[in-house]
């Protein structure tokens, strides 16, 4: 039977072309979304044309309840869950630390960090052997904005994102015998729609030259370092940092 996978944050960018990737690789597939119902739809409609085995499922991933209720409707419909790529996140607008809100900082973190934290919990619970599972793989997204910081532009998103990178790192060592693979993939600049949502929609253009290719990512060229990370190919990976940011 096909693997069954749930990409958060689904809809669009980066997880729209993780589904489509993974589609291809043979996957059943649960798009997960928070507003943008027109999005996932469209985007199950097109995966459904070609015979994939797909849904639209709307939570708020920082919400536990809605979590709680997600998993339990993929239970319902697939049966199972083998894998599960930790997408769905935002960033805001350009700005100091010293021109935050709090309720920003508080959000930037219950979507980013939390809510990976809270569907990782309910994949394990499904997926390890000591919860009587078969074994899985989790890839986080994470951002190489870990690594520097993006000062002057939104810290609190790089933060959000070091904290991803720690939690991959104990995440995977925490599930080593349970037969649970968890790796993080670290894009660099990638040409999707977050960037206009934070106000900066020419920012990927703007960066080249800070970037050691000169050129922006694109959305599969991510996808396919995630359904790497997700296969049987990478069966000795875990707890591994993948770098996909054009040598930035």
């Amino acid at each position: 039977m096909a693997k069954t996978l749930l990409v958060t944050g689904g809809s669009r960018g980066i997880g729209a072309a993780v589904c489509r990737v993974a589609a291809a690789a043979g996957y059943r597939i649960a798009v997960n979304y928070a507003a943008n119902a027109d999005a996932a739809e469209g985007l199950v409609a097109g995966l459904s044309s070609k015979g994939v085995d797909a849904f639209a499922v709307k939570a708020d991933v920082a919400d536990d309840a809605q979590v709680i209720a997600m998993f339990e409707t993929i239970d319902k419909r697939f049966g199972a869950l083998d894998a599960l790529v930790n997408n769905a996140g935002i960033v805001d607008r350009k700005a100091r630390l010293d021109e935050m809100s709090a309720k920003r900082i508080e959000r930037m973190f219950a979507i980013n960090v939390i809510g990976s934290m809270l569907c990782a919990r309910e994949a394990v619970k499904r997926m390890s052997t000591r919860h009587g599972g078969k074994g899985g793989a989790i890839v986080n997204v994470s951002s190489v904005g870990a690594t520097h910081g993006a000062p002057g532009e939104y810290i609190d998103y790089a933060a959000s994102k070091g904290a991803i990178d720690t939690f991959t790192v104990g995440l995977a060592r925490e599930l080593a015998t349970e037969g649970v693979r968890v790796n993080a993939v670290r894009p660099g600049i990638v040409d999707t729609e977050i960037h206009a949502s934070g106000g900066q929609p020419g920012r990927p253009a703007a960066m080249r030259q800070f970037i050691p290719m000169r050129r922006e990512g694109q959305a599969d060229e991510i996808a396919h370092a995630v359904l790497w990370l997700l296969s049987d190919q990478a069966s000795y990976t875990t707890g591994a940092l993948l770098d996909v940011s054009g040598g930035r």
